[in-house]
């Protein structure tokens, strides 16, 4: 009975969830929404184990588009679909995107040579934009990935937040990350 506790207390697991939309004004007649993601893990593949950060729809464009280059062989997972009527007052419409973007990075963790994409730990785990993430994934940058992540916010401010995100969050288990 111990052996099975220990191989289950060892298998490694990632535990993503996207959530909280947040509408956001860039001036008077332009607005966009992001999300949280939250990521708790206890995969070597990652620096941190828990993480939150903010990203928009377009951000998630950016990220399919530099693992397209990255893994030419592979055939990536799809986004839900840009929708120029999206509304946060659908909550269908938030509904079916958040779940199709979570959707979309639980496929993508899944791949191993996608996960070797340090821009996708950036996206994750670091609270830079997509410029710098560019430029630090090319060594442009005073800081390493590593320290890129480690020296963003934890995500949370107390304790009761990353209760709420381990409620949230879908996990599956994955012997493979």
């Amino acid at each position: 009975m111990d052996s099975i506790l220990d191989n289950l207390s060892k298998t490694e697991f990632v535990s993503l969830c996207v959530r909280d939309p947040r509408l956001h004004k860039d001036g008077p007649w332009h607005t966009h929404v992001d999300y949280e993601i939250c990521l708790q893990t206890n995969s070597m593949c990652f620096q941190k184990k828990t993480s939150i950060v903010r990203r928009r729809y377009s951000d998630f464009v950016w990220l399919r588009h530099c693992l397209e280059q990255n893994a030419l062989i592979i055939e990536l997972p799809k986004l839900p679909p840009w929708n120029p009527f999206f509304s946060l007052k659908n909550k269908e419409q938030v509904s079916t995107r958040m779940k199709g973007l979570q959707e979309f990075l639980e496929n993508v963790l899944q791949n191993l040579l996608l996960l070797s994409d340090s821009r996708l730990h950036l996206f994750l785990q670091s609270d830079l934009s997509l410029t710098k993430i560019e430029r630090c994934a090319l060594g442009k940058t005073r800081y390493t990935v590593a320290e890129a992540i480690q020296k963003s916010g934890c995500g949370y401010s107390n304790s009761e937040d990353k209760t709420s995100c381990d409620s949230d969050c879908e996990s599956y288990a994955s012997s493979g990350l």
